[in-house]
């Protein structure tokens, strides 16, 4: 059901030759490029009327308008499952004390007497939020999306998901819920590329975004690296993933039922394994096979998952080398299951998020930690982080400075400038002192 990759011995090389090693998903974001360029291109001309024509094409249903009625959220949240309801607000409840904590406050550095910059940051004005409804409906999404939204001070908070056959065009009654329960009052039935395209240009019922965040399809993945340079993006999320670094003493039932966790998203989901234990690779063997048989979405995304080139059982020699080998893979989600986890945690350079133990598994992450589970996916864990508050502000720098503080540092200006072949530069400093350079003190 799983593939394995022997990298013990001498079989286990450094640096781009290791990472190419490693099992990936194919996902040519590039070539999708093409194909959600003239669907961006006609919202971007035809607005409102390009939404609702996408949304019978894709989504089956033909809409009478993009926005979601005020009402329709407002039912939906007293029509929710009372334990659903409860499992809501215990996430929002966690993740909001998670991210309160991230938010960052001004501070100013005395660089020389009379002469200071102070770093102010300010939340983006608007952002349009984007909830997946394809395969499976992600409220979680919402709280992991509008929660670090709301704590940087973001006032303009607009969500789209895509519009639901089945609910009469609206998009799913649990992701209107949970916007109702964080006070998100501006929801759109849109899906897809057809979302990124209605943020970044604003339409008829949608004024444009500055900033699109949120996990989606390849299609989402595409439309946002369309736009990127004319709005703020998060990431290029690509299919998600799990890497487990065990060793022997870690429990196959449980190793197993987490990588099956992680392959019931998608087909093209990766479930890697790293271990330096046999024992431990053939009984997560032996416990896939009960443990798919005994769940859903086995034939559609589990199996394809586990069998595909994305997913293996990794042997290595120690510990070490599979830390060298999780952080050449550099995981979406990264699993510690060994001895010592949070020694062998702290040594992990390369990771979405990481979960220390037998007892943190990634579908706590996906809703009750309190930490984000909209993170780096293929490999990007080796230069971007999470979702967080701070993906939300911009940082300004305040720039005072004295006219004794200048002059001090005048000289050092106007001779950069003029290494630099830039003349106007050091002439912007000497016309404030009569055109002659003070003398340095």
């Amino acid at each position: 059901m799983i593939s394995r990759i022997d990298l013990r011995g001498d079989a286990l090389p450094e640096g781009p030759a290791l990472r190419d090693l490693l099992p990936r998903a194919d996902f040519d974001v590039q070539a999708a490029l093409e194909k959600v360029r003239p669907i961006c291109e006609a919202v971007h001309h035809r607005g409102d009327a390009a939404l609702i024509d996408f949304a019978e094409k894709f989504d089956g249903v033909r809409l009478e308008s993009v926005r979601v009625p005020a009402q329709a959220i407002s039912d939906a949240l007293e029509q929710l499952d009372p334990a659903v309801r409860a499992a809501l607000e215990e996430s929002i409840r966690r993740a909001r004390l998670v991210h309160r904590e991230q938010r960052r406050t001004t501070h100013t550095t005395q660089v020389v007497p009379g002469g200071s910059v102070t770093e102010k940051w300010v939340p983006v004005d608007r952002v349009g939020l984007y909830a997946p409804g394809g395969r499976s409906v992600y409220p979680s999404s919402v709280v992991m999306n509008v929660v670090p939204a709301q704590e940087a001070g973001v006032e303009s908070i607009a969500l789209a998901s895509p519009a639901q056959a089945d609910f009469g065009g609206l998009p799913h009654p649990t992701i209107l819920a949970a916007c109702a329960l964080l006070g998100v009052d501006e929801v759109y039935a849109a899906g897809g590329a057809t979302a990124v395209a209605m943020f970044a240009h604003g339409t008829e019922s949608c004024p444009p975004a500055d900033m699109v965040t949120g996990p989606g399809n390849i299609w989402v993945a595409a439309a946002k690296r369309y736009y990127t340079g004319k709005i703020g993006i998060d990431a290029e999320a690509g299919p998600t993933e799990i890497a487990i670094l065990a060793d022997s003493t870690a429990d196959p039932v449980h190793v197993a039922a987490d990588l099956i966790s992680q392959a019931e998203h998608d087909p093209l989901a990766a479930a890697v394994l790293v271990t330096d234990s046999v024992e431990l690779a053939d009984a997560v063997e032996k416990e896939l096979e009960p443990q798919v048989a005994a769940t859903k979405h086995v034939d559609d995304r589990i199996v394809p998952a586990l069998e595909g080139k994305q997913s293996a059982i990794v042997l290595v020699d120690g510990v070490d080398e599979g830390l060298r080998v999780v952080d050449a893979y550099g995981a979406e989600h990264l699993e510690i299951q060994t001895a010592d986890p949070t020694a062998v945690a702290d040594r992990v350079r390369n990771a979405g998020a990481i979960f220390i133990g037998p007892w943190a598994p990634v579908s706590l992450g996906d809703y009750a930690a309190g930490s984000n589970h909209v993170l780096p996916t293929g490999g990007c864990a080796c230069h971007s982080s999470g979702l967080s508050v701070q993906s939300f502000l911009r940082g300004i720098h305040i720039v005072d400075y004295t006219k004794d503080a200048l002059a001090e540092v005048a000289h050092h200006v106007v001779t950069l400038a003029e290494a630099e072949d830039l003349p106007a530069h050091g002439a912007a400093v000497k016309a404030r002192f009569g055109w002659k350079v003070p003398e340095s003190k």
